[in-house]
């Protein structure tokens, strides 16, 4: 997704309610790793130009789906839904976890995995990555309401994935598939070395959308739920997150058919606008995948809230106790001007030594270093966290 026109945002102040932190889903968000994060960014990106029906289009469904298998979720709730857009067939890739109270009832968690021109390492493999990660994580946790988790081809072209799954899919039930919520994630990549600590939530707002040249007005009896579903979200960050929710309006996402219908959406859109996506340059090195990470916990967080998750404090199945140094990830790796430290966690203390030994630079909690004043070279950097160290290879190369 592109935003052209961004409407004036107002910065969050009275969310009309309080919605309480819930101690275990708080526990389930923090599962989120760094690590986990930069890999599938990493891995999405290698996919290359991931054009709706390309071989890269069809090969990137082919690991979305043996993530999901690798998970832990087995082939009746791994469902397809393929489509042709110009000549050539793709695939939407849908998950679905049961609920326990209300099995027929469904939180749908959407992104698009196709992408146009560039290999979309921000629009929209930072979406991906975080539903990955949170379907990873609720693996085994259970849930009033179903969520689906849906990965979207042909969002780039014009919504034609998503269009598809709701006129052949949730229109083609009998009765009418009951949707409770559709939260979208598109573009929540940020940008490379500024700093990304908020994001557009978005609400329903009766957009014009312009369909061929035309415009076409969508229904607004839906825009009250959405309003409260997105405060909601909002919480959601604010509790499950250290990123501010702004308000913003949908626009030209998947959610968009779904909010034709009659539907409840919202989303999720990055604050500070790229302008690498759809184009060659939207890739790793331009976006911040630390801003992705902690997007990751907030949605993670939401999704527990929305489903209405399990409240017992128990690690899931996933869960897995590392060391230090198994947790602690430098990217971009050769290095330019800038470096991200992924750890998750806090408490911990950088130091980066030249090869002499000498110390050349030294923070505390901080995940973004400006090292556009290093020389090109190899450098130690030393993680310090509580009585664990380790110590990793940089090289900047400029």
């Amino acid at each position: 997704m592109k935003k052209i026109l961004l409407p004036s945002f107002l910065l969050l102040s009275a969310m009309g309610f309080s919605q309480s932190l819930v101690q275990a889903y708080k526990n389930r968000a923090t599962q989120v790793t760094q690590t986990n994060i930069n890999t599938l960014l990493t891995d999405f990106t290698s996919y290359g130009v991931k054009t709706t029906g390309s071989t890269a289009n069809n090969n990137a469904f082919a690991w979305l789906k043996s993530k999901y298998v690798a998970f832990g979720y087995d082939a009746a709730q791994i469902t397809e839904n393929a489509f042709t857009y110009n000549s050539k067939q793709t695939k939407n890739l849908i998950v679905t976890k049961t609920g326990t109270v209300y099995p027929n009832k469904y939180l749908i968690v959407c992104g698009h995995y196709d992408t146009i021109t560039g290999p979309g390492t921000n629009d929209n493999g930072s979406g991906i990555s975080i539903i990955l990660e949170a379907a990873r994580i609720l693996q085994n946790v259970s849930s009033e309401y179903s969520i689906k988790f849906i990965n979207f081809s042909g969002e780039e072209q014009g919504l034609y994935g998503s269009q598809a799954y709701v006129t052949n899919v949730v229109k083609a039930t009998n009765p009418k598939m009951d949707i409770i919520l559709v939260l979208n994630l598109d573009e929540v990549g940020g940008v490379a070395g500024m700093t990304n600590n908020k994001v557009i939530a978005e609400k329903d707002g009766t957009p014009t959308y312009p369909t061929n040249g035309t415009y076409s007005t969508y229904p607004s009896s839906n825009n009250a739920a959405s309003t409260i579903k997105t405060t909601e979200l909002k919480n959601s960050m604010l509790n499950y997150s250290n990123i501010t929710p702004v308000d913003g309006y949908i626009e030209r996402s998947d959610y968009m058919p779904f909010e034709k219908e009659g539907y409840v959406v919202t989303g999720l859109y990055e604050f500070n606008e790229s302008n690498k996506p759809h184009t060659a340059n939207d890739t790793y090195v331009n976006m911040d995948p630390v801003y992705v990470y902690n997007i990751a916990q907030g949605i993670v967080g939401a999704i527990q809230h929305f489903s209405t998750a399990d409240t017992s404090i128990t690690l899931s199945a996933n869960a897995v106790s590392k060391n230090l140094s198994d947790r602690v990830s430098l990217f971009p790796n050769p290095a330019n001007n800038f470096l991200n430290i992924g750890l998750d966690g806090k408490g911990f203390t950088t130091t980066i030594v030249d090869m002499s030994g000498k110390t050349i630079m030294q923070s505390k909690d901080q995940q973004d270093l400006d090292t556009s004043k290093l020389i090109n070279g190899i450098y130690l950097v030393k993680i310090t966290m509580g009585n664990e160290t380790t110590t990793k290879k940089l090289i900047i190369k400029k």
